[in-house]
């Protein structure tokens, strides 16, 4: 039986300016920010009104349409020169997303081979679509195969948010309860909070809410007291990097579910596009770990809860090594065993 429902998006093309859900407002406020020059949409990525690393790098190749759009020249090496520059400007927003420079670098190397300023734009415009559509259909197919290794009933753990507002639609570790959905079969969501700045509350809890999915929201520790307690079946994340080995960057958090789900005996699965696999980097102490703004942990919605002039230490992702993964999901399959080998043959 076939359910329908509404996914929200969060990033949408309107020809001379991007329609961007501001996710910093959620959930108690639905605002869509008008995005029209690229320094508002750098500033965007960086105060993480758009996350998630498909979604960033969505916005990023519509980042680069828009700046191109704008470029009053006939000069085509001129017009790559000034592309190059915003492709740089736009890559020091955020540094571990490994998606935000994959759709900076295809987008900017769609217009290589023109011949005219004119087409050029228009190639330029024409990938940054091809990058969302793609994203969608890559998320619909990772939740298929995702949705193969659940059962009916089964109560699953998530962190932070790889949804559809993550993405173009679906998400990745989302998208196989947004199929279930669609389906008529039952799946249970444990949500965990996501400290520091609450993504799970605040994105994962709304999105799937409103998708009418079955969701419980929990805290951060509360996850093995849950495990336990509520049979979850399987954990399942998204990532922002994975390199050649398998060590995956995710929210801050992941590995230490990786640890609890292999201390319960249960399945750790990530879900993640091609896209964020990064076979340039051999292993997982090579990524960069973005540290964030001591406010997102010492000040919760703008009220201080920690004291004046104390150390924080907040780094925004963590890396779960290769031999806690059981599994990796792709639009490609799901592979295991030898990921450095799995990986390889997969991308090439």
């Amino acid at each position: 039986m076939s359910t329908v429902f509404s996914i929200p998006r969060s990033v949408t093309w309107n020809d001379n300016s991007i329609i961007l859900l501001n996710q910093t407002k959620l959930p108690t406020q639905v605002e869509y920010k008008h995005l029209r020059t690229l320094e508002e949409v750098w500033k965007s990525i960086v105060d993480l009104e758009v996350r998630g690393a498909p979604a960033i790098g969505i916005t990023s190749a519509f980042g680069l349409a828009l700046a191109a759009k704008q470029y009053e020249t006939n000069d085509m090496e001129l017009f790559l020169n000034w592309l190059w520059r915003d492709r740089n400007y736009l890559a020091s927003s955020r540094p571990t997303a490994v998606n935000l420079f994959w759709a900076l670098d295809r987008v900017t190397a769609s217009a290589a081979s023109s011949l005219t300023v004119k087409e050029a734009k228009l190639c330029v415009e024409e990938e940054a679509l091809r990058i969302q559509q793609e994203d969608e259909e890559v998320c619909r197919i990772i939740g298929e195969h995702a949705l193969t290794l659940l059962g009916e009933g089964d109560s699953v753990l998530t962190i932070c948010n790889a949804g559809s507002i993550a993405t173009a639609r679906y998400g990745t570790a989302l998208a196989p309860f947004y199929i279930a959905k669609q389906r008529g079969i039952e799946l249970k969501v444990y949500a965990s909070e996501t400290r520091p700045v609450l993504q799970g509350a605040r994105l994962t809890a709304w999105e799937l809410q409103q998708a009418g999915v079955d969701v419980t929201l929990i805290t951060d520790n509360m996850a093995a007291h849950t495990i336990r307690e509520k049979g979850i079946r399987a954990i399942i994340v998204g990532a922002d990097r994975i390199v050649a080995n398998g060590d995956t960057a995710n929210k801050i958090g992941t590995f230490g579910l990786a640890i609890l789900a292999k201390y319960f005996n249960i399945p750790f699965y990530v879900a993640a596009p091609l896209s964020t696999f990064d076979s340039t980097l051999a292993t997982g102490d090579e990524i960069v770990i973005e540290e964030r703004r001591e406010e997102e942990v010492t000040h919760i919605q703008g009220t201080r809860v920690a004291p004046e002039g104390i150390s924080v230490y907040n780094p925004a992702f963590d890396v779960t090594p290769n031999e806690l993964i059981t599994a990796i999901i792709t639009e490609k399959g799901i592979i295991r065993g030898n990921y450095k080998e799995e990986i390889q043959a997969l991308i090439g």
